[in-house]
Formats: C-alpha cells, structure tokens, sequence
C-alpha cells in the first residue's frame, strides 16, 4: 500500500520534472532562435544562458528519474555500473551549476560597471573567455568527481547502517578509506567556497552599482514620469534573483546533505525531501530568467486576454 508521503513526494518529483524540462526547453528555443534568426540580437551572455539550460536539464533527468523510481517502490533499478554513471553525471552537472551561475554574475557585474572602472578593461575581453570558462568547468568538475566512480557501488540490501552517501539504489563502498573521503570533501567544500565568494562579490558589487544610480536619477521613481528600466538595469535584477534563489536552494541542500552524511540511521524521507530542494533550482532557473522576455510577456498576455474573452462569453451564456 502506497503511503501518504510517498504518493507526495511522487507529485513533487514528476512535477518538477515536467516543469523543469518544459521551462529549460522553452529558454533553450528561445535563444537559440535568437541565434538562428537574430544573429543582430545576440549577446555572448546568451551563450551562459543556453549552457546553463543544457546543464539544469541533465541535472533534473539525472536527479529526479531514479527518485521518480525510487518513490514507486521499484528496486534493483540501477546496478553498479548505472549507479556510478547516474551519480557521477549528476554530481558533475551540480558542480557545473553552481560554476555558470557564478560566471552569469561575475559577466553582469563587469557589463554593467562604470568605464572608468578598473573592471571595465575586461568588457572587451568578455566573449573570448566564455567558452574556455565552460571547457575549465567541464574538466575541474570531472577529475573532482573521478572519485565516485572508484567508491560508489549499488545498493543490494536496502538496509544501510552508517556514515556516508546512500540512496535507495546507490550507496559508497564502505571500505572506503575515511581519509580520502574527508579529502574529496575538503576539494568540492573549497571550489564551492570560491564560487559562492564570486557570486556574492560580483552581486554585493552590482548592488552598489544600482544603489548608486538610484541615487543619481531619483526622477525615475516619480510615478508621473516612471520610465522603463534600462534593459542591462532588468538584466541585473534578475541576475540577483537568480543568485539569491541558489544561495538559498543550495545552502539548504548542503545543510541537509551534510547531516544525512555523518547520521548513523539513514532517514529516506528527509533523503527525497533533500532530492525535491535540490531540484528547486534547475527547475526555476529559466522562469526567473524569461521574467522580463518579451515574447514570453507576450504569450502570457495573450493567454490571459484570451481566458478573459472566453469567461466573459461563459458568463453570457
């Protein structure tokens, strides 16, 4: 008999899926058209934009499917070799993440910074670090994570007492040396420390940039005049939108992460509870960054004016 929690935490799971895919691919459309058919239009962050919608949809099918899986009570779905692969690819991904954000931040930040700035001789020098950026994430991320191929093995009895990574389907090689393990956890604890000390430098530093203009141009809050913001204003809010939103998400995974690491009795529901927080961020990711697109507005808009003529015909009726 299926449980409460579980037929919940399916919900969750599918929902993040279809959300998250849908999102990521709509995103994913919408900048690559904007290369194919508006090459006048494209901006090198929109490289950033289409790497990171590729990597939050490896990280959800890779996260979320044997999660899926594991809520409907399937067992055995993943053997040594699958465990090694799924976890692998998703850590990777993860890493990868946690790296482009940082990067979107860091590039918005010199974009919008004054001339006369001592960051503002890197503007030009902006697009031709992008993609050895991505190739240097790529193989930092790989050799970090070289060693969950050595240590994770497929969980066969279900019934796992002791500290550690353990899910329903995967769990680390108990034999594992706890040296090496502290050590792989000291190398993903320090690139995360760097990352986040990038984003939170680069936003502290648009934050005062945008302070600063409020001040300059009080005018354009006046609600006789109230201008449009500048499109590289609106990029930066929801650069910082997207920032806040994984410092959350991921402060809170890690949180959670590092208790079920070192808890001697493993928990599964706190465990798919940590796999939907987890989830959070590649899944609202690309909604915060078509925020302000304007097909998107106006998809929306036209949805809207069409429930609002379709009711309307309803109530006459």
């Amino acid at each position: 008999i299926m449980l409460a929690s579980d037929a919940i935490s399916e919900f969750f799971f599918i929902s993040q899926i279809c959300i998250g895919l849908m999102g990521n691919s709509v995103l994913f459309k919408l900048k690559m058209c904007t290369f194919i058919t508006r090459s006048h239009l494209k901006k090198p962050i929109d490289v950033i934009f289409i790497h990171l919608t590729l990597v939050n949809v490896l990280t959800i099918m890779f996260k979320l499917i044997p999660d899926v899986m594991s809520s409907f009570g399937v067992r055995h779905f993943l053997d040594d070799v699958g465990c090694k692969a799924t976890l692998f690819t998703h850590r990777v991904t993860r890493g990868l993440s946690i790296c482009t954000t940082a990067l979107l931040s860091a590039y918005q930040a010199i974009i919008i910074s004054p001339v006369h700035s001592k960051w503002a001789w890197l503007k030009l020098k902006l697009s031709t670090c992008i993609y050895p950026s991505f190739l240097f994430f790529w193989v930092i991320n790989m050799l970090i994570y070289i060693h969950i191929i050595k240590t994770v093995v497929a969980n066969l009895n279900f019934t796992i007492v002791g500290s550690g990574y353990s899910t329903l389907y995967c769990q680390t090689n108990q034999l594992e040396h706890h040296y090496y393990s502290m050590a792989f956890l000291s190398v993903i604890l320090i690139r995360d420390l760097l990352f986040v000390s990038l984003m939170a430098w680069s936003s502290l530093y648009m934050v005062t940039l945008l302070y600063k203009h409020r001040r300059r141009a009080p005018h354009i809050h006046s609600p006789t005049l109230s201008p449009r913001p500048s499109p590289e204003i609106q990029a930066t809010h929801i650069i910082l939108l997207l920032v806040s939103c994984f410092v959350f998400f991921y402060f809170s995974d890690n949180f959670i992460t590092l208790y079920l690491f070192y808890r001697h009795e493993k928990n599964w529901r706190l465990k798919r509870m940590n796999g939907i927080i987890s989830s959070c961020y590649p899944v609202i990711c690309p909604f915060v960054l078509m925020k302000n697109n304007k097909i998107v507005s106006k998809c929306i808009s036209s949805i809207s004016k069409m429930r609002m003529t379709f009711s309307r015909r309803t109530v006459k009726r």
